[in-house]
């Protein structure tokens, strides 16, 4: 499966997409309550660099794929909008992106 999704440009934002949803869950289940518990700030500030460039990334890949495929809005407006709610990234792989390979 992995090796499916290295094999193309699309199955690469694909994965990419999977990777900054579970950046995103490590940020809110592991992180912040470090963060605001343990008063452990260093975690949050690391994790949150490395989800944020991968949210600019993912972002920004379901741009070029818009132009690319040309897509409707809505669809690159799901994908953002999936991109800032817990859990969203796997749903839009799930429901808007798993039949477009290729």
């Amino acid at each position: 499966m992995l090796s499916n999704h290295l094999s193309s440009e699309f199955g690469r934002f694909r994965l990419l997409g999977i990777i900054e949803g579970i950046s995103f869950l490590l940020i809110l289940g592991i992180t912040m309550p470090l963060k605001y518990i343990y008063d452990q700030p260093e975690p949050n500030k690391i994790a949150g660099m490395i989800h944020g460039a991968l949210f600019i990334f993912y972002c920004a890949g379901a741009l070029m794929f818009y132009w690319q495929r040309k897509w409707p809005v809505w669809k690159l407006l799901a994908l953002w909008g999936a991109a800032i709610i817990p859990f969203g990234t796997f749903v839009a792989d799930w429901k808007l992106l798993a039949d477009q390979e290729g």
